[in-house]
């Protein structure tokens, strides 16, 4: 009989697919599950694993909503003319702003979290395609609709990652004191950052004491840390001379390998050493079952991992 009453005491391991009561939840809260998104009268249990896929320059769109500071890249509509820009951050982390203009900008590092930031951005551009000069935001979960990706017919984004955010007053033709003094104290918090050219979504960046580079990459994680053990095991995982790859963020759905180069570095010379590392590891994914050595290695890549969403 006790066994019997443990048995039914016990809550209900989760399906496939689902999340446990306590397991951490997959928003990036930190709490458990029935804690925060699955608690009765909590946020609307609304999570999507991987809310970019689809999405184009979907590696990029990831990095800069977790990792770049200041970067734009203009969206083409699938319906009307409006000229839309996508900006990393936007004053005061606007969800989006209506310039006197027309034009939309839309921001991807915001204050709210409703579980599907790609469905959020579609609310808020349909909703700033109707709205006044502003700042347009969401109050609540948007509900069912259309998600960023649904609303643009772009195949690829052009990116164009900026020293600051001078961005923010590009239409602005006289800047008064007040203007400039909050741009000011925003660019001062703004680490130098680079996207290099030779592969996808890897971008340098400059913190003071240290530079690394920071990858997004596409594939899956299994594959991927599969891959990164083999090169990690056998010594080539350098990027550059002094560099070390020091542990990975995992961001909707995605991982991205860090690795940490020496101050003085700088993102030109990672150009030519981050193409011969993608082939590298490219060829390493088709391996088949991993060595002891490359088995210990990626134990070692899984435990220095840190999911940020």
């Amino acid at each position: 009989m006790a066994k019997k009453s443990r048995s039914k005491s016990r809550e209900s391991a989760p399906a496939e697919g689902e999340v446990g009561p306590r397991q951490p939840c997959p928003c990036g809260s930190g709490k458990r599950y029935k804690a925060c998104h699955g608690a009765a009268g909590g946020p609307a249990p609304v999570f999507v694993a991987r809310p970019f896929e689809g999405m184009p320059s979907e590696c990029d769109v990831i990095a800069l909503r977790e990792l770049v500071p200041a970067a734009t890249a203009p969206l083409t509509l699938k319906e009307g003319d409006r000229k839309v820009r996508l900006c990393t951050l936007l004053p005061g982390a606007a969800p989006a702003l209506v310039r006197d203009s027309g034009d939309i900008w839309l921001g991807l590092q915001v204050q709210h979290q409703y579980g599907d930031p790609a469905r959020d951005l579609g609310a808020v551009l349909e909703a700033a395609l109707t709205a006044e000069p502003g700042i347009v935001g969401l109050s609540a979960a948007p509900g069912e609709g259309p998600r960023l990706q649904d609303l643009i017919s772009d195949t690829s984004l052009d990116i164009t990652v900026h020293d600051g955010f001078g961005y923010w007053l590009d239409d602005v033709p006289e800047r008064d004191a007040a203007m400039e003094a909050a741009l000011e104290q925003a660019n001062g918090a703004a680490m130098p950052t680079a996207r290099l050219t030779s592969v996808e979504a890897a971008y340098w960046t400059n913190v003071g004491t240290k530079e690394h580079l920071r990858w997004v990459m596409p594939e899956p994680e299994d594959q991927l840390l599969d891959g990164l053990a083999r090169l990690h095991a056998a010594g080539e995982d350098s990027i550059a001379e002094g560099s070390r790859l020091v542990g990975m963020f995992r961001a909707h759905g995605l991982l991205a390998p860090v690795w940490d180069l020496p101050v003085g570095t700088g993102a030109e010379v990672l150009e030519e050493p981050a193409a011969r590392f993608a082939a590298a590891l490219a060829e390493a994914m088709k391996g088949g079952a991993l060595t002891a050595e490359e088995r210990s290695a990626r134990a070692g890549l899984a435990n220095r991992q840190v999911t940020i969403r």
